[in-house]
């Protein structure tokens, strides 16, 4: 069977990051986050000293920055510079960090043809942002996950308060201020490809959206191959 190129875009607490695993594993594709990646850059340039707006300080920081996904007993782990960041790019100040500068072309750019080099082989599910858009725009099926903001900021805020002390009026301040951030962009903003498959999850189990993914990709793959 031939093997795909699955784009999932969405905001933040969408459950972009459950539905991607499970589909991936239900397709045996392997599964990549790409907001990782630009938490990864977030996480060494706030290192550094740097605001988000340093252009020149983020090229700097970026000429050195080498990342990758590895599989391990723990999942997917981000590897930077031969460290394992995966457990320290999860923190509020991490995400609206990374939301700003993936404002930056500087730093979309040195981004894109990584995202690209994973997704080279194909069998792989993305999850971002501007994934069927930008990235991947003849990616073979595209979903755009969505939910409505309480919704969100209650998944989100049972995510974060095992690791932080956030109230969940702070995550949704947060949640609003990063949707502004994505969505108001000039370059690549958050939205929904013009052909992809858009879901509301708001009164669905992460579960449900799988199967309807699945539906959708299987009629694609009778459709069209």
């Amino acid at each position: 069977m031939k093997r795909l190129i699955i784009t999932i875009d969405g905001p933040s607490g969408a459950g972009k990051t459950t539905v991607s695993k499970i589909l991936a594993d239900h397709l045996g594709y392997r599964y990549i986050d790409t907001g990782a990646l630009y938490r990864g850059v977030a996480l060494k340039a706030m290192a550094s000293g740097l605001n988000p707006d340093d252009d020149t300080g983020l090229e700097t920081v970026l000429s050195s920055l080498k990342m990758e996904f590895l599989y391990g007993e723990k999942g997917l782990r981000l590897i930077s510079n031969n460290s394992d960041i995966t457990d320290k790019i999860r923190t509020p100040e991490i995400s609206m960090f990374a939301s700003a500068a993936s404002a930056r072309p500087v730093v979309r750019n040195f981004l894109l043809d990584l995202q690209r080099d994973l997704g080279r082989e194909k069998g792989v599910v993305f999850e971002g942002r501007d994934m069927g858009t930008v990235v991947f725009p003849d990616a073979d099926v595209k979903f755009y996950l969505d939910a409505s903001h309480k919704t969100r900021s209650l998944r989100r805020y049972q995510e974060l308060k095992s690791e932080t002390s956030q109230t969940l009026q702070n995550v949704e301040k947060d949640i609003k201020r990063r949707d502004k951030n994505d969505s108001a962009r000039d370059l690549a903003p958050l939205r929904p490809a013009k052909d992809a498959v858009i879901i509301d999850s708001t009164h669905f189990s992460a579960q449900d959206v799988v199967d309807r993914m699945v539906n959708v990709i299987e009629n694609k793959i009778i459709v069209v191959f």
